[in-house]
């Protein structure tokens, strides 16, 4: 059975708290439901971790590297080093709720779904016994949330997430590109080393700005590990089935008729070169990509146990 999903217009904050219990499938479903990826895959955890534990007796197949040399020739057998691996990691969930995500024509728009997946995120990475904190941009603005290991830190968050996704309006102007620059530069001011960065958004405002995108991941990447998460809508990819229709931003109105064979090979090819665009972009700056559909079910963010 599907996990059940949040779902309308607007998410609430008890919605959100509500989250921190909702049972989770086995890794391997999670999988199988995140959609596309590109780019290197993540490890658990990146690297051997640094916390020395002890030294014992040196057994076959042990790291010759780990063999601690002082130690041998004072007991004049062979003994290694053992390190306990590193489990507490900083993570930062980036969330999108401007403009461009107060969109969807199945089942919730893309704001409410970006709001479930960090909503999620946040949670899992609590019970993983993580530091958690964050990012939400809004329209009018972003708020900052530095990474602390407790549960009113991730509910402050999930407050100012709920806050954000609630003031979105049909007809509100689109932020200008300088706005997410911004954003992008309190990220890499936040984010110094060995964090786990997620950033979950449709990515249109921005992909035009492709290099200071570009940038942005490789310099956060170099030191941590990063999953780009593309939020879109099913129709964004394909039209609906053949007939006339009729749309409105609110202002403009335009009809068209969706059988056109022409017309729905374009539209379906100006979706495909903007999902390469970005899959491109991750590629280059080894930021592993997925991409999720709003009339998905969603159970965890990659990278978690």
């Amino acid at each position: 059975m599907d996990e059940p999903i949040l779902q309308g217009a607007y998410v609430e904050l008890g919605d959100l708290l509500g989250l921190r219990y909702r049972r989770l499938p086995a890794p391997a479903q999670s999988a199988r439901v995140m959609g596309s990826q590109a780019g290197n895959r993540l490890s658990k955890l990146r690297g051997r971790g640094i916390d020395f534990s002890e030294v014992r007796a040196y057994q076959p197949g042990d790291d010759v590297r780990t063999i601690d040399w002082r130690v041998t020739a004072r007991k004049n057998k062979p003994h290694t080093k053992v390190f306990r691996e590193e489990r507490e990691r900083r993570t930062l969930i980036v969330v999108d709720q401007s403009q461009s995500m107060f969109f969807g024509s199945q089942i919730r728009l893309k704001s409410v779904a970006a709001a479930e997946l960090a909503g999620l995120g946040a949670w899992q990475a609590l019970n993983h016994n993580d530091r958690v904190g964050g990012m939400v941009i809004g329209n009018d603005g972003y708020a900052v949330h530095k990474p602390y290991r407790s549960v009113k830190s991730v509910a402050r968050f999930l407050n100012d997430l709920a806050s954000m996704n609630q003031g979105l309006r049909r007809g509100s102007p689109h932020p200008d590109g300088a706005h997410f620059t911004g954003a992008l530069s309190q990220v890499l001011r936040l984010a110094h080393s060995n964090y786990r960065i997620y950033f979950v958004s449709d990515f249109q405002p921005y992909l035009p700005a492709h290099d200071h995108w570009r940038d942005a991941f490789r310099n956060l990447s170099r030191h941590n590990e990063v999953v780009a998460i593309r939020i879109y809508d099913p129709l964004e990819q394909d039209l609906p089935p053949a007939d006339s229709y009729t749309v409105t931003d609110g202002n403009a109105r335009l009809q068209f008729h969706a059988g056109n064979p022409g017309l729905r090979s374009r539209y379906h090819e100006r979706f495909e070169s903007s999902e390469s665009r970005l899959q491109e972009i991750c590629r280059q700056t080894l930021v592993e990509y997925r991409a999720i559909a709003t009339n998905q079910p969603l159970t965890r963010l990659p990278g978690w146990n």
